[in-house]
């Protein structure tokens, strides 16, 4: 009789009712250049949103949602150029292509590319903020992972 109703979250998050776990597979890096940190820091950060802000259990066995991916680009480059020719601000951009399996939506599942980037500058040393530079880009990559697999405005 209601065909689309679902749990709502205060997220916004839209679960179909009988939802109880989900799960995360590591999410491997096959980008050309590979950051140490970026898998796992990838892999928790999608774990603790979820967990956060869905009623979800997260379990290892494969759940009624399950996660799985790949990062398939990690690249800096010029993003900004001043009059002398030199890099004023560089961006880090990172890919990840992320399926979603929906067990009991299937018309729910997915894959699909995710892009962010972030700004810096070019005179700072980038090993010194790459870390940093992650943690920012993934804040907003699983933000867009959880709209595309939760909310359904």
């Amino acid at each position: 009789m209601c065909g689309s109703c679902g749990i709502y979250t205060q997220s916004g998050a839209s679960i179909h009712p009988d939802a109880k776990t989900f799960s995360v597979g590591y999410i491997g890096n096959n980008a050309t250049i590979v950051a140490p940190t970026l898998s796992q820091v990838l892999t928790e950060k999608i774990k603790t949103k979820f967990i956060n802000e869905t009623p979800l259990k997260l379990t290892t066995a494969e759940g009624d949602l399950f996660f799985s991916g790949k990062i398939t680009s990690y690249i800096t480059a010029p993003a900004a150029i001043t009059g002398s020719q030199t890099n004023a601000v560089n961006r880090l951009s990172v890919t990840v292509e992320i399926t979603c399996e929906n067990k009991l939506e299937p018309e729910k599942s997915f894959t699909q590319s995710f892009t962010n980037f972030v700004d810096f500058d070019a005179q700072q040393d980038f090993a010194t903020l790459e870390n940093d530079l992650i943690v920012k880009i993934v804040e907003g990559m699983v933000q867009d992972i959880f709209n595309k697999a939760f909310i359904n405005w």
